[in-house]
């Protein structure tokens, strides 16, 4: 599976460490070179500084036609630029960002971009830890089909709605 990571903080280093150590084709992603510090001397990915939610840099980075993407910043906003250029420039069929507002996550995962919500995930582990009911809400959240839907996530204001929208 080629993995696309936006984002080379710790949990990000975490993930493209693991998924490249269990023989996945990982390209990690990040504005500051100092970022990749994080990476094992052994780390078999590939690592490019670049700015996640340029489209162009993204397809220098050949992340067009990988199947998965994980946008990891630390911006909820970063996170939802970049995961949108995957999504609607590139094509790539799954994507996440990690979003920390448990309702933003969900309003983005029902436009077509699955969620993280670190928020919602913090909660719920800790409420377990001590005893107590979880919140009942999920912290990962797929987004809908977007390419079988065929609709953009946004539409400029004033824009006609296509058919298939609703």
């Amino acid at each position: 599976m080629r993995v696309v990571i936006i984002g080379c903080g710790r949990t990000g280093a975490m993930i493209a460490e693991l998924l490249a150590g269990a023989g996945h084709e990982v390209t990690i992603i990040d504005v500051r070179t100092s970022a990749f510090n994080r990476l094992a001397a052994t780390f078999k990915g590939s690592a490019v500084r670049a700015d996640g939610t340029d489209e162009d840099a993204l397809r220098r980075a050949e992340a067009e036609g990988a199947d998965l993407f994980l946008a990891l910043t630390e911006g909820d906003n970063r996170n939802i630029m970049a995961a949108q250029v995957a999504l609607e420039a590139l094509g790539i069929p799954n994507v996440y960002a990690k979003v920390n507002d448990p309702v933003r996550a969900l309003a983005y995962a029902e436009l077509g971009i699955g969620t993280i919500c670190r928020t919602t995930m913090i909660a719920n582990a800790l409420l377990e830890a001590i005893g107590e009911k979880p919140t009942g809400e999920p912290s990962i959240l797929a987004g809908r089909d977007h390419q079988q839907a065929g609709t953009p996530l946004f539409r400029p204001a004033g824009a006609p709605a296509t058919a298939r929208e609703g």
